[in-house]
């Protein structure tokens, strides 16, 4: 699997279309581009400002990390994890950061542990504001920073693309209120983490996978076409200079 920069490069990316890129897969993680969403070409262009042929390049990154969909003379789409594969990226997120759990443990820090549970509090702050945006975002950090204690790079890239396509199978199939994992579960993580308790810990981690997992109801959905001016309002003025 090629790194973010590789992928970048292969795929000709200039640092305005860094930008757009990482608008979108922000979107697109934050369920303000729900699965099924279109994404066509002229519209993103206008929205963005920039050609036709520079937001092609960038969809065709995202399509290389299954975040799109791309069909010919059908365009593009917010990919739509199939019920297999929505099963499949949680079990092979249950498997990495299982097998992974000794590395962490045997790294953590006092100042790993003050790292994420400020997170969770940020997290929970998310929730009881209902920020579903923010709420989202940082239920993904937390999985991420907690298996970058192990300083296994690979693994860590794994698992950030892996949260990514999982808050597409989440906004695809989960309920309406669902907003990103359980903040107390991620609170009772941190508590074994803490108290160095391998087994507790990964058993903990396998039934969060499970609550996950029961939470989803895989009934189909329509496509969709986005306010792309509204959503992405504002682009060219924050992005200036």
């Amino acid at each position: 699997m090629k790194s973010e920069t590789g992928l970048k490069t292969a795929c000709g990316l200039n640092d305005k279309d860094e930008l757009i890129y990482q608008a979108l897969m922000k979107a697109m993680v934050e369920r303000q581009l729900p699965p099924g969403s279109k994404l066509p070409e002229e519209a993103l262009s206008e929205v963005f400002g920039v050609s036709r042929t520079g937001i092609r390049k960038v969809l065709t990154r995202l399509a290389a990390v299954q975040m799109v969909v791309l069909t010919p003379k059908r365009g593009a789409q917010v990919a739509k994890p199939s019920v297999e594969e929505s099963q499949d990226i949680f079990r092979t997120r249950e498997l990495l950061e299982c097998a992974n759990l000794p590395a962490v443990l045997s790294r953590c820090q006092s100042t790993h542990l003050a790292a994420l549970k400020k997170l969770i509090g940020q997290e929970q702050q998310a929730h009881e504001e209902r920020d579903g945006p923010a709420a989202i975002r940082l239920s993904a950090a937390f999985h991420i920073q907690l298996q970058a204690i192990s300083g296994n790079q690979v693994l860590t890239e794994l698992v950030t693309r892996l949260t990514q396509r999982s808050s597409l199978v989440i906004a695809a199939w989960g309920r309406p209120w669902q907003q990103g994992c359980r903040c107390d579960d991620h609170g009772h993580l941190v508590e074994l983490l803490s108290q160095k308790n391998l087994v507790s810990l990964t058993e903990a981690m396998r039934q969060h996978f499970a609550h996950i997992a029961a939470s989803l109801h895989f009934e189909s959905g329509g496509e969709t076409l986005p306010d792309f001016a509204s959503l992405f309002a504002g682009f060219g003025e924050r992005n200036v200079g």
